[in-house]
């Protein structure tokens, strides 16, 4: 525990310099007891690296925990050994689930049983859940947003009665408006400002009006949230999605994002964990360019993985401009930086929100490119340009080969793989579900278009018909999924670049392609990105071409010995 002690005493001194050691010394004591409890480990501490993750949530996928235990035989034949559930805590849900009111309870609606059962009956469900998962190998992480909390949390409702109120300070209070003023919009167009009004005062949000932002000046706030992490360690979570992750620190004449402090901050909270229980996974969200979302792994000592938000985009523009350039490059050192051994990025098509565009990682001429290509409908315009709301079987425009080769890019690029719930079946987006919600909400927030429930016994009937749209996707799909778990390649391999030419010489540049190598396996990947037929030669990589893939696809091989890949096709090839 020393170890431990010393360091978790270097990042206080870092943020609370005049602060007494007497509420941290506390602290140590009680994560001594809690590893005491915590008699589990897991077995690989870098297990996310060979995981594929299936991100749900838990209502829309079905009903409630019990709905989602009957369906893990479903995930598990899919492939998946990770489930991210989207939020689940306690809250209002006037951003799904967001908007947090209590960190240490699930929302009674997921829970399934009578209400005014106690918290402990209804933290048992959740724990058999867990249970069954782990048994089935499928490892549970879930969202916690720890940059804000919900207006209706015990901390604000009791923040708001008086300035004198012991829970005043866990937020940022002001009458002066330009406070923080470098500090960006982040829901332009759907909240004029970072401040709202609350009798005298006003308080600071960097998301909606009803959602505050926690004060990490004050050093309860970081202990509580840490004994929120650590709770749901006990209850046996296998880790955590930090939402927001960059705006924890704020400081007066900055952008307020990505402060040194914010980086202390996380540091705590990782060796609090791996005190606790090594190989928790600590998952960056920060919507951010990679040379910063790199910063959030540290010198391994801060998170263990982070989202590559600016890949999502550019596997669109690949695709829609039949070019491998637009990966190759943000693939390249130049933009994505080499990263700690033991880290990992995650990849996704799409995440549970719109196909991201803000400038942070996109140019200007980019987010027009893709807008105008993608955007099929205005009404999935979100955020004034800022991103599409669209399902990928909408993106994609319902088409099951160019579905199926976007899976292929991505499950096979460095990283570990993301899948949107339904994505699998080329679920579309929802209109009723997003009518209802701007009813509920009273938000005409566009991302409700993505969500929306699954109606099983219609889709075991799609599923079933061979011919159906939802099959063609979901065939492609879980067989990329199951052969990707036989291989170590893709979570952990090299990546290099295969060049194919022309007969004039020039580069075939729709298509990307690659090798992905691991100790002494290689496995040759081809993609197609285009909608046209293009023929290839193979005699400059040297292997010897078995009749079919590891897929199960068979090559359609020329008189000239040419490689003949059809509209969007993709193949992956295990080589001598």
């Amino acid at each position: 525990m020393q170890n431990t002690a010393e360091i978790l005493k270097k990042y206080w001194n870092e943020l609370y310099k005049n602060q007494p050691l007497d509420l941290l010394d506390s602290f140590l004591q009680e994560i001594d007891k809690i590893k005491n409890e915590i008699k589990t480990q897991p077995k690989e501490s870098d297990w996310y690296k060979d995981a594929v993750v299936y991100s749900l949530y838990v209502d829309l996928f079905n009903n409630n925990f019990k709905g989602l235990e009957e369906k893990l035989d479903y995930l598990q034949n899919l492939g998946v050994n990770c489930l991210w559930l989207l939020p689940i805590l306690d809250s209002p849900m006037k951003d799904a689930g967001f908007d947090i009111s209590n960190y240490t309870k699930i929302r009674e609606n997921l829970i399934g049983l009578k209400k005014g059962s106690s918290e402990e009956k209804q933290l048992n469900v959740f724990k058999s859940f867990l249970t069954t998962a782990k048994k089935m190998g499928i490892r549970v992480i879930f969202d916690i947003a720890i940059n804000h909390a919900s207006d209706q949390h015990k901390w604000f409702r009791e923040a708001r009665k008086s300035e004198d109120n012991s829970y005043r300070d866990y937020f940022i209070w002001s009458k002066d408006t330009e406070k923080y003023k470098e500090a960006r919009l982040l829901f332009k167009g759907m909240c004029p400002s970072n401040w709202e009004k609350d009798g005298d005062w006003y308080f600071f949000h960097r998301f909606f009006e009803f959602q505050p932002d926690l004060n990490y000046r004050n050093p309860n706030v970081l202990l509580e949230m840490s004994r929120n992490l650590l709770f749901w360690l006990k209850n046996g979570v296998d880790g955590f999605r930090a939402d927001a992750i960059p705006y924890l620190w704020k400081e007066e004449g900055t952008s307020c994002e990505n402060l040194p402090k914010t980086h202390t901050i996380v540091k705590f909270f990782r060796a609090v964990l791996d005190h606790v229980k090594p190989g928790t996974l600590l998952l960056a969200e920060a919507c951010q360019k990679p040379h910063e979302v790199v910063k959030y792994f540290g010198d391994s000592d801060e998170c263990h993985a982070g989202y590559h938000f600016p890949l999502m985009p550019q596997m669109f523009k690949a695709i829609g401009q039949n070019s491998s350039e637009p990966i190759k490059h943000t693939l390249s050192t130049t933009v994505t930086p080499e990263i700690p051994k033991g880290s990992q990025w995650f990849t996704f098509l799409r995440c549970h929100d719109e196909l991201s565009l803000e400038l942070i990682y996109v140019t200007e001429e980019d987010r027009k490119y893709i807008h105008e290509t993608y955007c099929h409908d205005p009404k999935w315009d979100f955020r004034l340009g800022e991103g599409i709301s669209a399902r990928l079987a909408e993106l994609m425009g319902r088409n099951p080969q160019k579905i199926g080769l976007a899976y292929s890019v991505m499950l096979t690029l460095p990283g570990t793989p993301v899948v949107y719930y339904g994505d699998e079946f080329g679920k579309t987006n929802d209109e009723e579900y997003y009518e209802e919600q701007i009813k509920l909400t009273g938000k005409n927030d566009t991302r409700f278009l993505v969500r929306g429930r699954i109606d099983w016994q219609e889709l075991n009937t799609r599923l079933g018909d061979k011919k159906s749209f939802e099959s063609k996707v979901y065939q492609q799909i879980s067989k990329q999924i199951k052969v990707r778990n036989q291989f170590k390649n893709f979570g952990r391999g090299e990546l290099n670049w295969i060049n194919f030419v022309h007969d004039n010489g020039k580069s075939i540049n729709k298509i990307l392609s690659y090798y992905r190598k691991y100790q002494d396996t290689n496995i040759l990947i081809i993609n197609n990105l285009s909608d046209q037929e293009v023929a290839i030669d193979l005699s400059i990589i040297s292997i010897s071409i078995n009749t079919s893939d590891l897929l199960g696809q068979e090559l359609n091989i020329n008189e000239d010995g040419k490689l003949i890949l059809s509209s969007f096709q993709y193949h992956w090839i295990k080589t001598d």
